[in-house]
């Protein structure tokens, strides 16, 4: 296993990932804050962290190193200046607009522990913890009725998101949304200060406060020589230029392929309808299967983004660009239509492959599953009543750190 960051697939075997095991934050989800916080329901606490933990023993169990974001977050807050800088980072883009509870917040949070701090920022600042008594700004007389002084970050379990290790480097990710963008900030340090995770020499090939977002369900390491990325409701055209520009002159990697995929929360990431289960297979949502438009990005010999469109067959499409002499794309839900809606609504196409044709599902897409394995795929399932209720199967759950060349 090469040391540090290493991501040249999507089915090496898996050596390293970064979860986040679900914590108080999901306790501050109501239904005045759903749309807001990007959720429909909520996860009921103590089912979603045993179901979150039979996910890790289940990595645990297949030689997996599992790393957790509060912990290395913590690691990374390693001297006082060092948190300063990160609580001060973390205030400016949490909203607060009254100074005096700005005051109030940075002093709360700079007299915890490292682990403490980080936990808290990610479970959310409630006013009956901490009181403000100059209320005498507009502004905070008109936050008076809200219970937070900082929001929650209920989605960080989706640990895929907020950043994307390819290749020998990383992406820190600008998220499209206002409610997930403060999760990017605590990679933002894990890359700076923790040398355990990001050794020296890792590359960055985006990075939290570049203007365009990007978002890391999108991000499919096809090959050591192909990203794909999804244009889609998340990512944008100005992210993906940018990160193609980094990535293509200061990497091995030689094209990105950009599928452009419908802006909806149904396809909310490219890995919420494709994701990569062999050398040669693909699960998919049905619904992307037809001609699809594609652009492809290279770098011409000034060293500039070249853009070609290429639409046709999804299928003779990869295997021209995996050089494979076919491939197989497996509908989520078969060939049932009703199975494909509900089964794509808890994620079916959304696996995790920790080695070439073997992957992590959720149990309840019984019908994708045995899709799967009549194709040769081993399939590990993990329950998921309450963890599926956040919209995000097994890969969105995983930051894949290291996996083994093929």
């Amino acid at each position: 296993m090469k040391p540090g960051i290493n991501n040249y697939s999507e089915i090496g075997k898996l050596n390293k990932v970064l979860l986040h095991r679900l914590g108080g934050e999901i306790e501050g989800l109501v239904p005045d804050n759903f749309e807001r916080l990007l959720f429909d329901d909520i996860p009921y606490l103590k089912i979603a962290q045993k179901e979150h933990d039979r996910f890790a023993e289940i990595l645990r169990e297949n030689g997996v190193e599992v790393v957790y974001y509060v912990d290395e977050t913590a690691k990374a807050l390693k001297t006082d200046e060092i948190k300063r800088n990160f609580v001060d980072e973390f205030i400016a883009d949490s909203g607060i607009y009254s100074e005096e509870a700005q005051e109030v917040v940075r002093e709360y949070l700079l007299g915890m522990e490292a682990k403490q701090l980080v936990e808290k920022v990610i479970a959310g600042i409630k006013k009956s913890e901490i009181e403000v008594k100059n209320r005498s700004s507009l502004a905070s007389y008109i936050a008076s009725g809200y219970p937070y002084y900082t929001d929650p970050m209920p989605n960080l379990y989706f640990t895929r998101d907020p950043g994307a290790c390819v290749g020998n480097g990383l992406n820190v990710h600008h998220m499209s949304t206002t409610a997930r963008r403060r999760e990017a900030l605590l990679l933002r340090y894990m890359y700076r200060y923790n040398k355990e995770f990001a050794p020296e020499g890792t590359h960055l090939w985006y990075d939290y406060d570049q203007e365009y977002s990007i978002e890391g369900g999108d991000v499919l390491v096809l090959s050591k020589d192909i990203v794909a990325i999804g244009l889609s409701q998340r990512t944008t055209a100005g992210g993906i230029e940018r990160f193609a520009e980094n990535i293509l002159k200061e990497s091995s990697f030689k094209k990105i392929l950009v599928f452009d995929i419908p802006k909806s929360r149904a396809f909310m990431h490219l890995d919420t309808v494709f994701t990569m289960v062999d050398f040669d297979k693909f699960t998919i949502h049905p619904e992307i299967e037809g001609p699809l438009q594609i652009y492809e990005i290279t770098l011409s010999p000034d060293g500039k983004a070249h853009f070609e469109s290429m639409q046709g067959e999804l299928e003779k499409i990869l295997s021209a660009e995996l050089n494979l002499p076919a491939v197989e794309l497996i509908r989520c839900g078969g060939d049932d239509a009703m199975a494909a809606q509900r089964e794509q609504w808890n994620d079916g196409s959304n696996t995790l492959a920790i080695a070439p044709a073997t992957v992590i599902t959720y149990e309840r897409n019984y019908v994708t599953n045995e899709l799967l394995e009549t194709k040769g795929i081993k399939v590990i399932t993990m329950p998921s009543s309450e963890l599926s209720r956040g919209r995000g199967g097994p890969r969105c759950m995983s930051c894949p750190v290291n996996r083994d060349d093929l």
